[in-house]
């Protein structure tokens, strides 16, 4: 089985976070021993920032960082794991809360989860709508 960052080079479907991530330099600690649990963007959430913020947040290295880590949480985290937990906060590397609404499936901060429980040697993967921005 695949750690997480491998998993998301595979999938094809995150070029732009592992870009991201390769720029915070942050490869080595998701391919770390974890267990980590991250919410994914997809290169489509990207594209929803308005214009010339990826742009921005990939040159400035320590917002880029507070960002990436904003979307995981320690611990591996399943699906399973979350039906309890409407109304919650998820507490993340960040040091930031993402509100957890299970009442339509589910929501972590302003993001919808499309995909969940993708397993990895190191943690979890769900795949998330919208890149989550620390407030």
């Amino acid at each position: 089985m695949a750690d997480i960052v491998d998993t998301a080079i595979a999938a094809g479907s995150f070029s732009t976070l592992v870009t991201a991530v390769k720029a915070a330099g942050l490869v080595d600690t998701l391919k770390g021993s974890g267990p980590f649990t991250v919410f994914a963007p997809t290169d489509d959430a990207f594209k929803k920032l308005p214009a010339g913020t990826l742009d921005a947040v990939l040159a400035d290295k320590a917002k880029l960082t507070a960002i990436l880590t904003y979307h995981v949480v320690a611990g591996k985290v399943m699906a399973a794991d979350v039906a309890g937990l409407n109304g919650k906060t998820a507490t993340t590397v960040q040091g930031g809360g993402l509100a957890i609404d299970t009442t339509h499936g589910v929501k972590v901060g302003a993001a919808t989860v499309s995909k969940a429980d993708i397993a990895c040697s190191n943690g979890v993967i769900h795949v998330i709508d919208t890149v989550l921005i620390p407030v």
